[in-house]
């Protein structure tokens, strides 16, 4: 990446999710956005700011195990919510 910003505007979140999706042969509701994002924030205000992508991996292996119903995708990422909503260490 250049020496630019790494902060993406929401246009070009789309745009790299939409080549994620081309990429790998997934459908929009494979990439549900806004929900990913939802979680990152749930994880970092709930447990700490590095435990975000770790909680995002976790809900897309878990979503990965569960099949390609994208009420599942959603479930994991629900339950990962969940998890750092009532974390307590």
């Amino acid at each position: 990446m250049s020496e630019q910003s790494r902060t993406l505007p929401p246009e070009a979140l789309d745009a790299w999710a939409a080549a994620l999706r081309e990429r790998f042969g997934l459908a929009d509701d494979d990439v549900p956005v806004a929900a990913v994002l939802d979680l990152t924030r749930d994880v970092a205000n709930g447990v700490a700011r590095p435990a975000a992508p770790l909680g995002a991996f976790v809900a897309g292996l878990v979503a990965g195990r569960a099949g390609t119903d994208p009420a599942e995708i959603r479930a994991a990422l629900d339950a990962v919510a969940e998890a750092a909503a009532g974390w307590e260490q």
